[in-house]
Protein backbone atom coordinates (compact mmCIF):
# COMPACT_ATOMS: atom_id res chain seq x y z
CA UNK A 1 0.00 0.00 0.00
CA UNK A 2 1.21 3.44 -0.98
CA UNK A 3 0.20 6.61 1.78
CA UNK A 4 0.14 10.09 -0.48
CA UNK A 5 0.07 12.83 2.58
CA UNK A 6 -0.89 16.28 1.60
CA UNK A 7 0.41 18.94 4.37
CA UNK A 8 0.74 22.21 4.88
CA UNK A 9 4.11 23.10 6.40
CA UNK A 10 8.00 22.43 5.67
CA UNK A 11 8.75 20.82 8.83
CA UNK A 12 6.03 18.07 7.97
CA UNK A 13 7.01 17.48 4.02
CA UNK A 14 9.84 16.01 6.33
CA UNK A 15 8.71 14.75 9.81
CA UNK A 16 5.35 12.94 8.63
CA UNK A 17 6.53 10.00 6.93
CA UNK A 18 9.33 9.41 9.46
CA UNK A 19 6.00 9.87 12.24
CA UNK A 20 4.03 7.29 9.90
CA UNK A 21 7.02 5.19 9.43
CA UNK A 22 7.38 4.94 13.84
CA UNK A 23 3.68 4.56 13.79
CA UNK A 24 4.12 1.22 11.42
CA UNK A 25 6.27 0.08 13.82
CA UNK A 26 4.58 0.78 16.89
CA UNK A 27 0.46 -0.04 15.89
CA UNK A 28 0.87 -2.32 12.95
CA UNK A 29 3.95 -4.48 12.99
CA UNK A 30 4.52 -6.54 10.06
CA UNK A 31 2.15 -3.70 7.83
CA UNK A 32 4.34 -1.41 6.37
CA UNK A 33 3.32 0.69 3.66
CA UNK A 34 5.24 3.19 1.17
CA UNK A 35 5.45 6.30 2.99
CA UNK A 36 5.81 8.97 -0.12
CA UNK A 37 7.07 12.12 -0.20
CA UNK A 38 4.10 15.01 1.08
CA UNK A 39 2.69 17.42 -1.48
CA UNK A 40 2.78 20.69 0.48
CA UNK A 41 -0.13 22.78 0.13
CA UNK A 42 -0.84 26.81 1.14
CA UNK A 43 -3.24 26.03 4.00
CA UNK A 44 -5.80 28.87 3.26
CA UNK A 45 -5.64 28.16 -1.07
CA UNK A 46 -5.82 24.04 -0.40
CA UNK A 47 -8.98 25.17 1.74
CA UNK A 48 -10.22 28.02 -0.13
CA UNK A 49 -9.67 27.96 -3.83
CA UNK A 50 -11.83 24.60 -4.62
CA UNK A 51 -9.69 23.89 -8.58
CA UNK A 52 -6.46 23.83 -6.15
CA UNK A 53 -8.50 21.53 -4.00
CA UNK A 54 -9.57 19.18 -6.44
CA UNK A 55 -5.91 19.18 -7.80
CA UNK A 56 -4.08 18.09 -5.13
CA UNK A 57 -6.61 15.42 -4.29
CA UNK A 58 -6.28 13.93 -7.44
CA UNK A 59 -2.84 13.88 -7.72
CA UNK A 60 -2.53 12.42 -4.38
CA UNK A 61 -4.76 9.52 -5.96
CA UNK A 62 -2.76 9.13 -9.00
CA UNK A 63 0.19 9.00 -6.47
CA UNK A 64 -0.95 6.53 -4.57
CA UNK A 65 -2.79 4.12 -6.98
CA UNK A 66 -6.08 2.28 -6.56
CA UNK A 67 -4.72 0.44 -3.45
CA UNK A 68 -3.33 3.15 -1.65
CA UNK A 69 -4.52 5.66 1.03
CA UNK A 70 -4.61 9.82 0.79
CA UNK A 71 -4.28 11.24 4.20
CA UNK A 72 -4.61 15.09 4.48
CA UNK A 73 -2.64 16.32 7.86
CA UNK A 74 -3.41 20.21 8.71
CA UNK A 75 -3.38 22.60 11.29
CA UNK A 76 -6.10 23.32 12.78
CA UNK A 77 -5.19 27.08 14.32
CA UNK A 78 -8.39 28.23 15.93
CA UNK A 79 -10.68 26.03 14.04
CA UNK A 80 -12.76 23.31 15.83
CA UNK A 81 -10.42 19.86 14.20
CA UNK A 82 -14.16 17.62 14.18
CA UNK A 83 -16.14 20.35 12.73
CA UNK A 84 -13.35 21.35 9.71
CA UNK A 85 -12.43 18.16 9.63
CA UNK A 86 -15.56 16.44 8.47
CA UNK A 87 -15.95 19.04 6.02
CA UNK A 88 -12.63 18.71 4.29
CA UNK A 89 -13.14 15.09 4.40
CA UNK A 90 -16.84 14.86 2.82
CA UNK A 91 -14.94 17.00 0.41
CA UNK A 92 -12.30 15.60 -0.21
CA UNK A 93 -14.54 12.05 -1.10
CA UNK A 94 -16.37 14.64 -3.68
CA UNK A 95 -12.80 14.67 -5.41
CA UNK A 96 -11.71 11.36 -5.05
CA UNK A 97 -14.61 8.84 -4.37
CA UNK A 98 -12.21 5.88 -5.89
CA UNK A 99 -10.12 6.01 -2.75
CA UNK A 100 -9.51 5.91 0.61
CA UNK A 101 -9.08 9.75 2.49
CA UNK A 102 -8.64 10.21 6.11
CA UNK A 103 -7.85 14.31 7.18
CA UNK A 104 -6.37 14.93 10.44
CA UNK A 105 -6.30 18.72 12.12
CA UNK A 106 -3.32 18.70 14.63
CA UNK A 107 -4.91 20.63 17.34
CA UNK A 108 -3.86 23.75 17.29
CA UNK A 109 -0.61 22.60 15.30
CA UNK A 110 1.58 20.12 15.08
CA UNK A 111 3.81 20.93 17.27
CA UNK A 112 1.33 20.54 19.94
CA UNK A 113 2.40 16.45 20.04
CA UNK A 114 5.19 17.28 21.36
CA UNK A 115 4.11 19.17 23.78
CA UNK A 116 2.23 16.17 24.24
CA UNK A 117 5.20 13.99 24.61
CA UNK A 118 7.53 16.68 26.04
CA UNK A 119 9.37 14.78 28.85
CA UNK A 120 10.50 12.44 26.63
CA UNK A 121 12.27 15.45 24.23
CA UNK A 122 13.91 17.06 27.33
CA UNK A 123 17.34 17.48 26.86
CA UNK A 124 16.80 16.88 22.68
CA UNK A 125 18.27 19.68 20.95
CA UNK A 126 18.18 22.32 23.74
CA UNK A 127 14.62 21.50 24.68
CA UNK A 128 14.37 21.74 28.31
CA UNK A 129 10.99 21.76 30.03
CA UNK A 130 9.54 20.56 33.72
CA UNK A 131 8.42 16.87 33.47
CA UNK A 132 6.25 17.63 36.09
CA UNK A 133 4.26 20.54 34.60
CA UNK A 134 0.50 19.45 33.51
CA UNK A 135 -0.24 21.90 30.16
CA UNK A 136 -3.00 20.98 28.28
CA UNK A 137 -1.10 19.85 25.03
CA UNK A 138 -3.29 21.30 22.95
CA UNK A 139 -4.35 24.68 25.02
CA UNK A 140 -1.63 27.26 23.48
CA UNK A 141 -2.64 28.47 20.30
CA UNK A 142 0.96 29.12 19.58
CA UNK A 143 2.76 25.59 19.86
CA UNK A 144 5.23 26.27 18.04
CA UNK A 145 6.07 29.76 20.56
CA UNK A 146 5.91 27.48 23.42
CA UNK A 147 8.39 25.18 21.98
CA UNK A 148 10.22 27.69 20.54
CA UNK A 149 10.68 29.60 24.52
CA UNK A 150 11.92 25.83 25.94
CA UNK A 151 14.86 25.39 24.01
CA UNK A 152 18.36 26.71 25.27
CA UNK A 153 19.22 28.76 21.93
CA UNK A 154 15.50 30.35 22.19
CA UNK A 155 15.45 29.21 18.58
CA UNK A 156 13.04 26.59 16.66
CA UNK A 157 13.38 25.04 13.66
CA UNK A 158 10.62 23.47 11.18
CA UNK A 159 12.78 22.15 8.82
CA UNK A 160 15.32 20.57 11.36
CA UNK A 161 13.56 20.07 14.86
CA UNK A 162 10.32 18.59 13.76
CA UNK A 163 11.48 15.99 12.51
CA UNK A 164 14.36 15.38 15.31
CA UNK A 165 11.46 16.00 17.91
CA UNK A 166 9.58 13.54 15.65
CA UNK A 167 12.21 10.62 15.84
CA UNK A 168 12.70 10.86 19.26
CA UNK A 169 8.69 11.94 21.16
CA UNK A 170 6.98 9.11 22.89
CA UNK A 171 4.74 7.98 20.88
CA UNK A 172 2.29 6.54 23.83
CA UNK A 173 2.75 10.10 25.81
CA UNK A 174 1.37 11.71 22.72
CA UNK A 175 -1.55 9.20 22.77
CA UNK A 176 -2.41 9.52 26.38
CA UNK A 177 -2.19 13.35 26.20
CA UNK A 178 -3.22 14.37 22.77
CA UNK A 179 -6.42 13.62 20.83
CA UNK A 180 -5.77 14.88 17.75
CA UNK A 181 -2.86 12.60 17.55
CA UNK A 182 -5.12 9.75 18.81
CA UNK A 183 -7.07 10.89 15.73
CA UNK A 184 -3.99 10.03 14.04
CA UNK A 185 -3.09 6.72 15.59
CA UNK A 186 -6.68 5.69 14.71
CA UNK A 187 -6.92 6.41 10.89
CA UNK A 188 -3.48 4.80 10.43
CA UNK A 189 -5.03 1.25 12.00
CA UNK A 190 -7.78 1.94 10.11
CA UNK A 191 -6.43 2.11 7.09
CA UNK A 192 -3.15 0.56 7.23
CA UNK A 193 -4.44 -2.76 9.20
CA UNK A 194 -7.77 -2.98 6.61
CA UNK A 195 -8.07 -6.52 4.81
Amino acid sequence: MKVACIVEGDGEVVALPLLLRRLAEWRTPGHFPEVLTPIRVRRDRFLNREEEFRRHLLLAGAKCGNDGWILVLLDADDDCPATLGADVLRRARACVPHRPVSVVLANREYEAWFIAAAASLNGCRGFMCDPTDAIDPEAPRDAKGWIKAHMANGSYGETTDQPAFTARMDLQQAFDRSRSFRKLCNEWNRQVARP
